[in-house]
């Protein structure tokens, strides 16, 4: 018989141990206390995680990626007493979502500080004659923050639909929901992209009719308009 592997985790770095370290730091006012425990557990266990979110999720392109990551880890350190056990989440997924949420953020200034300056570095001048005046014109190609704040959008919201198909659905929604991920998973296969093109596609995928498509759309747009607006505000 095959030998059954056993299965590894993606935080095994964090431990029961930290876990228990930070449950006890939240639970005393003993400062002597809470700065050893940050310094022989917590403290370690952070500057990993954040440097494996920084990596997982390629915040590495961000500019001053470096001094963002280490104001991160200065940043947990103001919010580590505001976990709560008793809520039933564990200390690993809570912190690791508040840091990741801290990036995104970091990433929504960027981009609006893009918006509000001009940096020389991100244009080419390019010349051209008009009679006997020579204009230049100043043409920029850096796409950067709206690529990185749509890369960001995008694969927040395959988790929230991810997380829709976990909700009371009527059949036609739940096969719907999963033709909408396939044309995720699918998406620079595609040759046509346009709105009569995907409730086609869908169609094919799901073998429902056209009414049957457009009454589970309008239930799933709902949900895309909430989630839309919580982005939009965060």
């Amino acid at each position: 018989m095959a030998r059954k592997r056993s299965k590894s985790t993606k935080n095994h770095y964090f431990t029961k141990v930290h876990e228990q370290a930070i449950i006890d730091y939240c639970n005393t006012e003993d400062s002597k206390r809470r700065n050893q425990l940050y310094k022989e557990f917590i403290g370690p266990v952070f500057d990993e995680m954040v440097d494996k979110i920084v990596y997982t999720y390629k915040f590495t392109t961000l500019p001053n990626i470096d001094v963002l990551r280490e104001e991160c880890k200065h940043w947990l350190i103001t919010v580590l007493n505001k976990f709560d056990p008793s809520k039933g989440s564990k200390a690993f997924t809570y912190f690791s979502v508040i840091s990741k949420n801290w990036f995104i953020a970091e990433v929504k200034k960027t981009s609006k500080k893009a918006k509000r300056e001009l940096h020389i570095d991100d244009y080419y001048f390019s010349s051209h004659n008009n009679g006997a005046a020579a204009s230049r014109q100043l043409i920029t190609h850096n796409t950067y923050i709206s690529d990185r704040a749509k890369f960001e959008f995008f694969s927040h919201l395959k988790e929230e639909v991810a997380l829709w198909k976990k909700l009371p659905l009527r059949p036609n929604e739940q096969k719907t929901i999963q033709a909408i991920e396939i044309l995720f998973d699918e998406s620079e296969n595609i040759e046509i992209f346009n709105k009569k093109a995907i409730y086609l596609y869908i169609r094919e995928i799901t073998g429902l009719n056209t009414k049957q498509v457009v009454s589970s759309l309008n239930k799933i747009r709902k949900r895309y308009a909430e989630f839309k607006k919580e982005w939009d505000e965060k």
